[in-house]
């Protein structure tokens, strides 16, 4: 499996990190985290190098876990400090690989290549999900589909027309102007719409009512699979300043080759906080994630057979500027990584 190893990847939510140990599949790697007792997030390999038993299955104790099977114990650096059996001689083989975790914007980043590049500050923005002025809604699925699949879904909005009728969408989408930027490794994929008509849901959500709108949709990927999402609702004829401008983000980890966690917000800054209203986006962007864009991309997944998308040698379209440019992108890192692992 080729993944881009050297990278970012969020591993959960923050809040989904209690006093329990949780194990992920991530990058076809099992991974266990916890928090320690004064709180900091930590991920090991989620498999004890005795018999292979999944280090989860076992319990804390005193920031350490240890194995259920025979009893090893293993600190938060993935060295094991106790063995129970015979004379008690740790052998030297007997470690877990740890991996660099990082809490931010409400998230735990994990970093699954060389520890030694891990730099937090290359985790892209994402400074809404915690900046208080922002009334966040969000959420988490699972999804039987490469995560590339998932990134072109969000990459390429021209489907949300036909995929989301009457409620993300309209005939507008189609007509919309697109660029396709490139800066360094980051891609921007931008759609605007005129004269629109929004949908009942977005007459709601940004307070528009009927009247006609332009409507931007800016996608920022970042590798291997993290976009940010802009979108901003101007009525025709008002001034810049009177738009209300949304932020999202759709954050996509492989757990397999054919699975990929997904990991989603939205978010606004204007009006007072209003339950209800929030309430109906987050009804709202589970249906269209959870019911229409999951089980399509569950079934084009199906329907290919292979992870290798160029294979197949698909039609392209005139929307397809962001998906590929971000693929293109994400290939060349993939390999120069592996000639670098060469070379070392």
């Amino acid at each position: 499996m080729a993944f881009l190893n050297d990278g970012w990847y969020v591993a959960a939510w923050a809040e989904d990190l209690g006093a329990e140990m949780l194990p992920r599949q991530l990058l076809g790697r099992p991974v266990v985290m916890y928090r320690r007792r004064d709180g900091v997030a930590v991920a090991l390999e989620d498999r004890c190098p005795h018999r292979f038993a999944p280090l989860h299955m076992g319990r804390l104790v005193e920031d350490q876990i240890e194995c259920a099977y025979h009893g090893l114990r293993f600190d938060c650096s993935g060295t094991c400090t106790l063995n129970p059996h015979g004379n008690g001689m740790i052998p030297p083989k007997a470690l877990v690989r740890s991996y660099p975790l990082v809490e931010r914007y409400k998230l735990l980043w994990i970093w699954m290549g060389d520890p030694a590049k891990a730099d937090p500050a290359a985790i892209p923005e994402f400074n809404f999900l915690s900046d208080p002025a922002f009334q966040n809604v969000h959420g988490y699925t699972l999804a039987d589909g490469h995560y590339e699949l998932m990134t072109d879904n969000i990459m390429d909005l021209g489907h949300i027309e036909f995929l989301h009728p009457g409620l993300l969408g309209s005939d507008a989408v189609r007509k919309a102007q697109t660029e396709i930027i490139q800066k360094g490794s980051t891609v921007y994929s931008n759609r605007v719409t005129s004269d629109e008509v929004l949908p009942p849901v977005l007459q709601t959500w940004y307070e528009a009512g009927d009247r006609r709108v332009q409507r931007w949709l800016n996608v920022r990927w970042d590798p291997a699979a993290t976009m940010k999402l802009t979108v901003g609702v101007l009525p025709e004829g008002e001034p810049r300043e009177s738009a209300h401008e949304s932020q999202g983000c759709h954050l996509m980890t492989p757990a397999t080759e054919t699975t990929t966690h997904y990991f989603w917000a939205q978010g606004r800054n204007w009006g007072t906080p209003d339950p209800k209203m929030d309430a109906l986006r987050l009804d709202s962007l589970r249906k269209a994630f959870d019911t229409q864009d999951k089980p399509m991309i569950e079934a084009v997944q199906r329907n290919m057979g292979t992870t290798d998308l160029d294979s197949l040698q698909p039609v392209m379209l005139s929307t397809d500027g962001g998906p590929v440019r971000a693929r293109r992108v994400l290939k060349q890192l993939i390999a120069q990584e592996a000639q670098a692992s060469k070379v070392g």
